[in-house]
């Protein structure tokens, strides 16, 4: 059988497509005990995100004037949900990321995104940590789990400072990663830091537990509150096990006028970099000033536990069909 024929088939076992079918079936009792909402939003929204990191993909109608876009999650159109007096919901649901594909990406990919009405930053670790163990199975049912802010993660694996290091420490540091003089000396903090943790910090955690990477420098805020005992980090968390890399969460901002703020600096951003920007979504903003209830909320990477949970090497192998075979 020649190569282009074998397309047809699926990247996934058997074996593995039951289990991924298991699993969802297993995360829906969770919240269904829990007595959290399912909701379904569109796939097709407005506008893209603004986050420098996330690459929406646009789509032409034909019929329609404007664009839409596949959205990269469904936090905008929950959080509208919420603001109308929701309560506690959760989505499984896939999402589209341009400019990602690798052994753990696939542009196309499923999330379960949940929000807990009244819940702190580490009520909602608590929360992922028990789904996660329950969908990695039987033999981790035990597995530890460690809360490491990031300040203390980046002390620890790659010998920095984030909040007071300086410039040309955090240029050293990514020089020694691979990164050339002049690329490390015009990066901007951010752009540094994202690369030492991509590069040495995220695989160094969660060997033998589930490791929540918490507090994040306020400039990586996104839409999470500033932490009220120190502005200058934020109430995010990361989860990662086996240095892999699988849920981010946020005690969730609230305010309309701050958010305006920092979709406006990532634009700026975007702009430096030579990113394409859009509209900022309006029905989100307009839901924000309507009022957000105090909530956290978290999206967490189905595919990649399910890897965990299977020993898979590549994402191909927990998808039926990943985009090359699509």
């Amino acid at each position: 059988m020649s190569h282009g024929a074998a397309l047809w088939r699926p990247t996934a076992t058997l074996a593995t497509l039951r289990r991924r079918a298991a699993s969802l079936a297993a995360t829906r009792a969770f919240f269904h005990a829990r007595r959290v909402l399912e909701v379904e939003t569109p796939a097709l929204v407005n506008a893209p995100v603004s986050d420098v990191n996330l690459g929406s993909i646009r789509v032409d109608v034909p019929g329609l004037v404007a664009p839409l876009y596949l959205h990269t999650s469904p936090e905008y159109a929950m959080k509208r949900l919420l603001a109308t007096g929701s309560g506690d919901i959760y989505q499984i649901c896939r999402v589209f990321r341009g400019a990602e594909r690798g052994r753990q990406h696939n542009p196309e990919f499923t999330m379960v995104e949940w929000y807990r009405l009244g819940f702190s930053l580490e009520a909602l670790m608590e929360e992922v940590a028990t789904l996660v163990r329950e969908l990695l199975g039987a033999t981790v049912a035990t597995l530890p789990v460690e809360f490491l802010s990031y300040r203390d993660a980046l002390r620890r694996h790659a010998g920095v400072d984030p909040l007071d290091a300086q410039h040309a420490q955090l240029a050293a540091v990514a020089r020694e990663l691979g990164l050339s003089a002049a690329p490390a000396e015009s990066a901007g903090r951010d752009e540094l830091l994202d690369l030492i943790v991509g590069a040495r910090v995220g695989p160094a955690l969660g060997a033998s537990a589930l490791t929540f990477v918490h507090r994040y420098p306020a400039t990586q805020a996104a839409l999470a509150r500033l932490d009220p005992a120190d502005p200058r980090v934020a109430l995010r968390f990361e989860l990662y096990h086996r240095g892999v890399e699988l849920a981010n969460g946020y005690h969730e901002l609230a305010s309309g006028a701050e958010q305006r703020l920092r979709f406006a600096a990532d634009q700026q951003s975007r702009a430096a970099r030579g990113l394409p920007s859009a509209a900022l979504d309006p029905h989100l903003l307009a839901a924000l000033d309507a009022g957000l209830p105090d909530c956290a909320g978290v999206a967490l990477g189905f595919d990649r536990v399910l890897m965990l949970a299977t020993g898979a090497a590549s994402i191909d192998d927990v998808l039926a069909f990943p985009v090359e075979r699509a």
